[in-house]
């Protein structure tokens, strides 16, 4: 299966430095499973989607981090999911176990953001994900990038920009 929303919304989060290279994921679900990015494809132009099936677990080429979607999808109503790597929000993410954005838009939206531990593509950090994203939209993996849980791409692109921004801004603030 290809979308071109997919490649839509990866031109977006490598175009607003988001995410670089063939890093990051992107998944919808479906009523049997989820479409998610193949592993090692590049998200401006992702090409194939693996299939994720309740019954029949990952498909060929499935993203390593398919586990963390997976419970997500477990955990929350969410039908789309954006993993990216926005360097800002990794470097906040050694300072603590929360982001709590001071920022506006961040105040709104994301009035904390969890920070998780757990090593990319491990059930450690696929447990620690889903148990977050009950409590906040976009929980963040300490080290290693965001999951911005959201009813489709777009929003879920959205959540990882806003909490960039707020990272950004917390960094700044500390500047001055």
């Amino acid at each position: 299966m290809q979308d071109p929303e997919f490649e839509r919304i990866g031109k977006r989060l490598i175009m607003e430095g988001l995410l670089s290279g063939n890093f990051g994921n992107m998944s919808v679900r479906y009523d049997g499973g989820f479409f998610i990015t193949a592993s090692g494809s590049f998200l401006d132009n992702p090409g194939e989607l693996a299939e994720v099936s309740w019954l029949k677990g990952p498909g060929e080429g499935a993203s390593s981090e398919y586990r963390v979607h997976q419970k997500i999808y477990e955990a929350t109503a969410a039908t789309a999911i954006v993993h990216a790597h926005p360097p800002v929000t990794v470097a906040a993410s050694f300072t603590g176990d929360a982001i709590n954005p001071i920022d506006s838009e961040g105040k709104m939206f994301l009035p904390s953001i969890p920070v998780v531990d757990g090593e990319p593509g491990t059930e450690v950090l696929a447990e620690n994900v889903g148990a977050a994203a009950v409590l906040a939209p976009v929980v963040i993996a300490r080290g290693h990038g965001t999951f911005a849980c959201a009813e489709t791409l777009e929003k879920a692109y959205l959540l990882t920009a806003i909490t960039e921004h707020a990272a950004k801004v917390l960094y700044y603030r500390r500047s001055f």
